[in-house]
């Protein structure tokens, strides 16, 4: 007779091989997706035609200031040094501001350039010279004002931990272009990682072969990746066929798709030892190619980062997140101010940001790879003078803050959304991080309000109960 133990243990597996079995790859006795549909995504996506195949996400750690970068404001240089008017601060709570904070204007100069006439800082001259190919959102907002919840809070669309982030959820639905090689990729540069870690490119719910995979600037691209020298190839194989084995019966037994996940996992790190290690190469590239960048080879930079992005979305990975530290500006010291680290800051991604988008325009993939560019949330228009700090820096400020995008079917030579004269809130076209991701999976031929995924006893999804298409973002 069976018991209610075995019964329950049995159908879950069962109803674990249905729901999990056509998303995993095709690994012998495990799974009936044939060969040739390892990188399949979900059946039903797209769900139609798609703009954009892929996604590379500049996300600049710490949050650029929009107010020294892309939005200028006249106004602040008239009220530069002057309290701030009561009606913006009251009530207000910020990271580190005390008491009623001085306006501060930008040291910086601004000008109109191409066909288009998009205002660009003069920190920014390579990405000015493309400003015809990018769709600059300037009313972007978000409800959180601190690192880490803002950075969990624009990758999941929820400032707690728990949720997956975009890139999982993409491997989820859509796949690896390339059954060799993972759907979802993260890279990171400068001193630290993002204030988030890896929660930020966490699978949440979803099985967790859709977590981002970390590529390391130096030594293997994926940890562990290389074999000890007495372990021969063949030995392996025959190792992961006996794991495979063993997570399968795993899997039968106590209904957890994670063993199958694992072997899944497993099978793309195998595959992945003969094909990342070339790719990852960056000798190979042309001198111009390089030139391009302003890449060294064989030195870590986020310039490397745009160049190896370039030539993994070229073999097929589905989502690349590449975090830039640094751009935490408060003006404690010269190392966080806006008038020593925020040039500097600029000076090692600018040309790297404006070369990664004409490589993919050259490379004939531009039209179908969405760039985005951007941090967490903005920066205040009042200088934060925290400690009576003479160095000038903003908090942080979640009301309004500027992103851009280029390439995968939005629209070119776009200025969208405004604030008010000081900055400080969105009065048009406001365009929150759940807005910005149902825009995105638009773009990628997904309808954000049916694409969910059943956890906890209700569906999810990634825009929650929120977002909207912003039609006036597309091409």
């Amino acid at each position: 007779m069976m018991n209610r133990r075995h019964f329950l243990t049995t159908s879950a597996a069962g109803l674990g091989a249905a729901m999990f079995g056509g998303r995993l790859a095709a690994i012998p006795g495990l799974s009936p997706v044939g060969p040739g549909q390892e990188g399949a995504g979900l059946a039903g996506l797209p769900h139609f035609a798609p703009r954009a195949k892929r996604v590379i996400w500049l996300h600049m750690a710490g949050s650029p200031s929009q107010l020294d970068l892309w939005d200028p404001k006249p106004k602040l240089a008239e009220l530069d040094g002057k309290p701030i008017p009561e009606e913006f601060v009251a009530n207000e709570r910020f990271a580190f501001i005390k008491g009623t904070p001085k306006v501060l204007a930008s040291p910086y100069e601004f000008q109109q350039h191409g066909e288009s006439g998009q205002w660009v800082s003069e920190l920014l001259p390579h990405t000015a010279g493309i400003v015809d190919k990018l769709c600059v959102v300037r009313s972007m907002h978000t409800t959180q004002f601190n690192h880490a919840p803002a950075q969990i809070f624009l990758n999941s669309g929820h400032n707690l931990i728990g949720r997956p982030s975009m890139g999982a959820w993409l491997s989820y639905g859509l796949g690896s272009g390339d059954p060799d090689l993972p759907a979802f990729v993260v890279m990171t540069s400068g001193q630290f990682a993002p204030s988030a870690g890896a929660s930020a490119w966490t699978n949440g719910f979803l099985p967790s072969e859709h977590q981002g995979v970390r590529l390391m600037p130096q030594g293997d691209p994926v940890l562990f990746l290389s074999d000890p020298d007495d372990l021969a190839r063949d030995a392996r194989r025959r190792q992961l066929d006996a794991i495979a084995e063993l997570n399968r019966r795993a899997g039968e037994r106590h209904g957890d798709p994670e063993a199958l996940a694992r072997t899944r996992q497993y099978e793309l790190a195998y595959r992945m030892q003969a094909k990342m290690p070339a790719l990852t190469d960056l000798a190979e590239e042309s001198q111009e190619t390089l030139d391009l960048y302003g890449v060294e080879p064989g030195k870590p930079s986020f310039a490397a980062n745009c160049l190896l992005a370039a030539r993994l979305a070229e073999a097929g990975v589905r989502f690349q997140q590449l975090y830039d530290w640094g751009w935490d500006s408060h003006g404690t010291n010269p190392s966080d101010d806006i008038v020593t680290s925020l040039p500097n800051q600029c000076a090692r991604t600018d040309q790297a940001c404006a070369a990664l988008v004409r490589d993919l325009e050259r490379r004939g993939m531009l039209d179908d790879t969405l760039v985005v560019w951007g941090g967490e949330f903005g920066r205040t228009p009042m200088n934060e003078e925290r400690n009576g700090s003479k160095f000038l820096g903003r908090d942080h400020h979640p009301h309004a803050f500027t992103m851009w995008m280029a390439g995968g079917g939005v629209k070119a030579g776009t200025a969208w959304g405004r604030t008010d004269e000081l900055g400080y809130f969105i009065t048009e076209n406001a365009v929150d991080v759940h807005d910005l991701h149902a825009t995105m999976l638009h773009l990628l031929g997904i309808d954000h309000l049916r694409f969910t995924y059943p956890s906890q006893g209700r569906d999810f999804r990634l825009t929650d109960v929120f977002g909207r298409v912003i039609d006036g973002l597309l091409a």
